[in-house]
């Protein structure tokens, strides 16, 4: 296997300082949406400043550059082993250039490994596929919004939330308005229904591979996403918990088997950063989205 730390390299760069053009533009859309002079809409200007900026001089998009996840699409016959060992290599080199800040903190010892990597840190999910290319989408995930993703289990009396689409839809905006503008809103919201405690916690986050326009192929679920956008929208948080018309920008939504016993409702939580990115590398050329 040829030498791709290059590319993964420029991956990263282009996560941690390039923010989706759909997520810039849903950010735009917010701030015209905004009172003129209010502080949702001064809260959005400095947003859109700051995404500006990190373009331009390839710097983070936010001071936390968050776990860098990992999901790898591989043809038949890949070593996941090499991809694996490259992958990390770029991790740290991408640190040692300041797209990354050292973020690896082991949770005994408190020691920071400097470089980015340590015990399942980054996070990696490989999947051998059909297609004759490779494929890494790559997702930083921040830490405060990480502290603010919530897992229900239903039924839950305190909300009256049973085990339907209902009961989803009341646990998700719970969530949203716990959370207020401490996970930096607006927001992204994925949701997972059902799993185990915690495939459910990863099915919600792998909806923030997503586009933000898209929605689910299921009418019923599209539904509820929609529903919940405009929902959350009314309950007045707004960015960064100023107040305002737009407290998130999407919400994505999947479903997972469950057990008879268990009906788990995971939501997880995305800044406004919403930084990801994909690598394909196909015939030995390579393209990032």
């Amino acid at each position: 296997m040829e030498n791709l730390v290059p590319h993964f390299v420029e991956l990263i760069r282009r996560a941690a300082t390039d923010l989706p053009a759909d997520v810039e533009a849903a950010l735009r859309r917010a701030r015209g949406q905004e009172e003129a002079g209010s502080a949702a809409q001064g809260t959005l200007d400095a947003i859109l400043e700051n995404v500006q900026m990190s373009r331009e001089r390839s710097t983070p998009i936010c001071q936390d550059t968050g776990t860098p996840i990992f999901y790898v699409y591989y043809p038949t016959g890949w070593s996941t082993l090499t991809l694996k060992k490259q992958i990390r290599e770029a991790v740290a080199e991408a640190t040692a250039k300041s797209y990354l800040r050292p973020n690896s903190v082991n949770s005994l010892t408190g020691r920071n490994t400097g470089n980015n990597l340590g015990e399942d840190f980054p996070y990696f999910h490989f999947e051998e596929w059909e297609e004759d290319y490779l494929k890494v989408e790559l997702m930083l995930k921040g830490g405060g919004c990480e502290n603010v993703g919530a897992q229900y289990s239903l039924p839950d009396t305190r909300m009256d939330a049973d085990r339907d689409l209902e009961g989803v839809r009341r646990a998700v905006l719970d969530a949203v308005y716990q959370a207020q503008g401490m996970g930096c809103a607006p927001a992204v919201i994925g949701v997972a229904i059902g799993g185990d405690r915690g495939t459910s916690y990863l099915k919600s986050k792998e909806q923030f591979y997503r586009p933000l326009e898209d929605a689910h192929p299921d009418p019923k679920i599209a539904a509820l996403e929609q529903r919940l956008i405009e929902e959350a929208n009314e309950l007045g948080v707004g960015p960064m918990g100023f107040g305002g018309k737009t407290t998130v920008l999407s919400v994505k939504i999947d479903s997972l088997e469950r057990l008879p016993a268990c009906y788990f409702v995971s939501a997880s939580y995305m800044c406004w950063a919403d930084r990801r990115r994909t690598l394909i590398y196909r015939d030995g050329q390579a393209t990032i989205e």
